[in-house]
């Protein structure tokens, strides 16, 4: 759970730490404007992945399910920057699907926190097999990483590629299949 007063009490420490009049009227209510912003953009601290993968429809097929280019932001917890991208999902049934929405949802459960991009793919895959015991499941996620772009090297516009195949993705024809459906062929 969000404690506002401690980040509200932070943000003024962090304010006069970089030379800032934290009186001054600009800044006044940052510190309740940061506090409100935490609740949204950590809100996938308090959620789980089941609420969103648990109601499941029977479905005779056993075809790949794709939901592409799902837009993500997300925070750096080395920084504390964002990151942010696309994500591609995909799922090979085994009996039973979830509504689309929800694939979206459950990236969102894992992009809103403090966050690294391999971890966030590995989990929305493993949260896939877990609750929906597919056949397979393969997640793609591309993003812009500003404490790449902004600061240290500053290159804007570098990409990050992660990608977590699990069961039957882990095979090389599925692998295919999934980059030929991104249109990709397996290039970036």
């Amino acid at each position: 759970m969000i404690d506002k007063e401690k980040i509200e009490a932070a943000v003024r420490l962090y304010l006069e730490g970089i030379g800032e009049d934290v009186d001054r009227e600009g800044l006044l209510e940052t510190p309740g404007r940061i506090a409100r912003m935490c609740e949204e953009i950590y809100g996938g601290l308090s959620e789980s992945p089941r609420e969103h993968l648990t109601k499941t429809f029977s479905s005779d097929g056993s075809e790949m399910v794709l939901e592409k280019d799902i837009t993500f932001y997300s925070t750096c917890e080395h920084h504390l920057m964002p990151f942010y991208g696309k994500v591609h999902v995909a799922y090979i049934p085994a009996g039973r699907v979830v509504g689309l929405s929800k694939l979206a949802r459950t990236v969102e459960v894992f992009a809103r926190r403090p966050q690294i991009q391999e971890r966030l793919t590995a989990q929305i895959a493993d949260a896939l097999m877990e609750y929906l015991k597919p056949k397979g499941a393969m997640v793609l996620v591309e993003a812009e990483h500003m404490c790449m772009t902004m600061r240290g090297i500053k290159k804007p516009g570098s990409r990050t590629v992660t990608c977590a195949a699990r069961g039957a993705f882990t095979e090389e024809e599925a692998q295919r299949r999934f980059y030929d459906l991104l249109g990709r062929d397996g290039r970036f």
